[in-house]
């Protein structure tokens, strides 16, 4: 490959992931971008043109380990989330579309121009903190959790983003908040179940297990959220989760006995159940 063209690089490419993902025209293109660190627009308009071998070399690298299952974020070492373009390393979870419902959900029972307390528990990358603070300047936010390997990810996303209001805290879930309380609460912890061999395949191999899997029903993380959190909660205040889409029933009824009012459950753009809200009562 080292004399081909671009566009002989980005045809060979496009065919060897045809078996890797859904997109493999566009896979290449992002790749093949990055390794020449151009946008993917210049392809486009010098299709001729042969790099230089130590590009070539790099995105044939690159290409090897993404047919090998490794995530395209990992890859590249970003994902855009809500606008936003994070840097995400395998010490973080890889933002998915579907988790810009919890933010969407959140602003909605944030009202704009007020001084609130928004906390995010597991921030992984720093992806839902961040959106929420690009969107409620005036708000204070608190992002958790227990790697320290991924708040140092979120903090220079926190940097790079000029986003100054979010505070990262070190520890699990509710416990760096002790003492403090929070119009909102949100949350996309792990709520794969050990049982189910998704995990085990395709990108979520290369994602932290930690972040993924949660006891045998993948509910051990909501249920200690939804213990736990009242306390941190103003009278009033909003418990948002994340979960899977077959907890539908079973995250609103941990919800429910925990004593949250005006309990709902929200399905994404696929039309799955996807996130639940409950409302601590006044």
């Amino acid at each position: 490959m080292s004399a081909a063209t671009l566009r002989d690089l980005l045809d060979q490419a496009t065919q060897r992931l045809a078996a890797t993902g859904e997109t493999p025209r566009l896979e290449a293109e992002l790749l093949l971008a990055a390794a020449l660190e151009r946008p993917r627009g210049y392809l486009h308009a010098w299709p001729e043109r042969v790099p230089e071998p130590e590009r070539t070399a790099r995105f044939v690298a690159w290409l090897d380990r993404r047919r090998a299952g490794e995530p395209i974020a990992y890859l590249l070492g970003r994902r855009e989330f809500w606008s936003l373009e994070l840097e995400v390393t395998p010490d973080t979870l890889i933002p998915r579309p579907e988790t810009e419902l919890l933010v969407e959900l959140a602003l909605e029972r944030l009202p704009a121009g007020r001084p609130l307390a928004i906390a995010d528990l597991g921030t992984g990358s720093g992806a839902v903190a961040l959106a929420l603070a690009a969107e409620r300047p005036t708000a204070r936010v608190v992002a958790t959790d227990r790697s320290p390997a991924a708040l140092a990810v979120a903090r220079r996303n926190a940097r790079r983003l000029n986003l100054p209001s979010v505070e990262f805290r070190e520890g699990d879930w509710c416990a760096p908040l002790a003492g403090e309380r929070f119009e909102l609460m949100a949350s996309n912890p792990p709520y794969v179940a050990a049982i189910d061999a998704c995990w085990r395949r395709g990108d979520l191999r290369f994602e932290p297990t930690e972040a993924l899997v949660a006891g045998e029903d993948g509910l051990d993380a909501l249920r200690l959220i939804v213990a736990h959190a009242p306390a941190c909660l103003r009278s009033g205040g909003w418990l948002l989760l994340e979960h899977g889409y077959d907890q539908g029933e079973a995250v609103p009824a941990l919800l429910r006995e925990r004593g949250f009012v005006d309990v709902s459950d929200h399905r994404d753009v696929a039309g799955l159940s996807r996130t639940s809200a409950g409302r601590w009562p006044a």
